[in-house]
């Protein structure tokens, strides 16, 4: 496996430096991202209800859901493998086979995000103190690795 497709830890260990609290802070970029997006999301919902004769306001319980999905899968699933709070913070996520993260995986690892952190809280940060790569419990049950981009020669933008 290629070092730069999936550095290791004892080769590349500059790939993983200050990682974790990177990818806090892309935590807080993009659900602050989500929240501007969920208003003309917001919007459109309502305008379909009354076009629909409020069929379409059922939506707005689930609009949040449908929102962050889309926007984590099309970002995730895009040609940085980033999503724009990631890519602010010069985080990058790759699998482990080093294929490309496709849209049903990044579904899948948000939806294995808020399943693991409603059941046992932000303790699934801690994982990431005591694994090599830095990689969270979400991370581990996909497959998936987060990087340093631009410390792999990996462009961000």
């Amino acid at each position: 496996m290629s070092d730069i497709i999936n550095p290791s830890p004892e080769t590349s260990p500059y790939a993983y430096d200050g990682l974790l609290t990177r990818r806090v802070m892309a935590f807080i970029i993009d659900y602050m991202i989500i929240l501007l997006l969920m208003i003309p999301a917001a919007v459109i919902v309502f305008v379909l209800g009354i076009a629909t004769l409020g069929l379409a306001f059922y939506l707005f319980p689930i609009l949040f859901f449908i929102v962050a999905g889309l926007y984590f899968g099309l970002s995730l699933s895009g040609p940085f493998q980033a999503s724009l709070g990631m890519r602010t913070m010069d985080v990058r996520m790759i699998r482990d086979d080093g294929g490309p993260i496709d849209f049903a995986t990044a579904i899948l690892h948000l939806v294995t995000f808020w399943i693991l952190n409603s059941l046992l809280t932000p303790f699934i940060l801690l994982v990431g103190l005591f694994t090599d790569r830095k990689r969270l419990l979400h991370d581990i049950l996909i497959g998936t690795t987060t990087i340093r981009a631009s410390r792999m020669g990996v462009a961000r933008y």
